[in-house]
């Protein structure tokens, strides 16, 4: 045998044996820790931990120690919390290249949860923006539990007085993620024709809702159960894809906007006007290559076609956060909440989430008094 074809081989079994070790070390699970202890006199909070991956079973209700604010952060007690796919892939750590970031082997970060709303408890040093008493909403690490630091420059925002601590809690990861995908992705203007696909799902009922806050004819696309509540906020037409497929329709869309991913890329692309717009939210389902086909499509076909495609990973910012709590408080946009759960029960609501048979958000409810 050659040398240069001893030498490929030997390459290409080095290559083989590196991928074969990255992931065994993306897709191991460590054995969960037992919890720390607290520190004696330290106040104490109950609230949701997960010190391993896996289902929501390794997930933990316990007490814990609770947060004080630095300089520049403001201490919030959650009356309500909101679920999101991202809370179960993190549980999960999966897909598992989201380990590199989140942490090989178990979690970095024990804390779960992302959106709350609540009443602010105390305020660190320099805090001018926030005082006690205001009632909030936003996003950050730890929401569920019954407080949670965030910082005054982060994601957060004042509640309108007319909205109540579930609508506002259901709305940071959401309804962030629809405006960005429909106006700064879609570039969506009023009066052209946007389609959303997913609307009955959390981000799809916002998108519906902000798509015709801002002046758009909307085209919805949901299973036959969720028909009618996807036209009662607001869509336009609504295609049944149980019965019908919207991609081998006459009608043309200046946007379309895509939670599901099921239909390609080409096949949204063929009923795109030339100048239109495709944004893909997410990807589908799987540990490994499942996630990554939808991104590898739309880097792929970007440079040989017309319409735009993007991608799109929303980033909480106060002033999103302050534009939609003034659409909330005109009205033109109302949360949707298909089911409630206690503090408690969040691995019960993380098992619905993933069940994918949501409508609209999935709401915590923590602190009532």
């Amino acid at each position: 045998m050659k040398l240069r074809y001893k030498i490929g081989i030997a390459l290409l079994v080095l290559l083989v044996a590196a991928t074969a070790s990255v992931a065994f070390v993306l897709s191991y699970s460590a054995p969960c820790e037992p919890a720390p202890s607290v520190a004696e006199g330290a106040q104490t909070m109950q609230a949701i931990s997960s010190r391993c991956y896996g289902s929501p079973d390794v997930l933990e209700f316990a007490a814990v120690e609770r947060p004080e604010p630095a300089a520049g952060q403001v201490l919030v007690k959650v009356r309500a919390a909101s679920v999101n796919p991202l809370d179960w892939h993190f549980m999960r750590g999966a897909p598992y290249f989201m380990r590199l970031m989140s942490g090989i082997g178990a979690p970095d970060d024990t804390r779960l949860g992302v959106d709350f709303a609540g009443t602010v408890v105390d305020v660190g040093e320099s805090v001018t923006r926030y005082q006690p008493g205001d009632e909030v909403f936003g996003g950050a690490n730890g929401a569920f539990a019954e407080y949670v630091v965030v910082r005054e420059s982060g994601a957060i925002a004042l509640k309108p007085d007319n909205v109540s601590f579930e609508e506002a809690a259901s709305v940071p990861i959401a309804a962030v993620t629809a405006l960005q995908a429909l106006r700064d992705k879609g570039q969506l203007e009023a009066g052209q024709k946007v389609l959303i696909n997913g609307a009955s799902g959390g981000v799809g009922t916002f998108a519906v809702q902000i798509a015709k806050a801002l002046g758009a004819e909307v085209t919805g696309v949901c299973s036959t159960r969720n028909v009618e509540m996807v036209r009662s906020i607001g869509a336009d037409h609504v295609f049944d894809y149980k019965k019908e497929n919207y991609t081998q329709s006459e009608r043309r869309y200046d946007l379309i906007v895509d939670m599901v991913g099921n239909h390609s890329v080409r096949e949204n692309l063929g009923v795109l006007e030339p100048s239109g717009t495709l944004v893909v939210v997410g990807g589908g389902k799987g540990d490994w290559i499942e996630p990554l086909k939808g991104p590898l499509q739309v880097l792929l076909l970007s440079p040989f076609v017309d319409q735009e495609i993007a991608l799109i990973l929303a980033r909480l910012d106060s002033g999103d956060l302050a534009m939609l709590a003034e659409l909330m408080e005109k009205g033109e946009v109302k949360p949707v909440i298909d089911r409630r759960y206690t503090l408690e029960q969040v691995p019960e609501a993380l098992s619905y989430s993933e069940s994918g048979r949501a409508r609209g958000k999935i709401i915590i409810t923590v602190n009532q008094d």
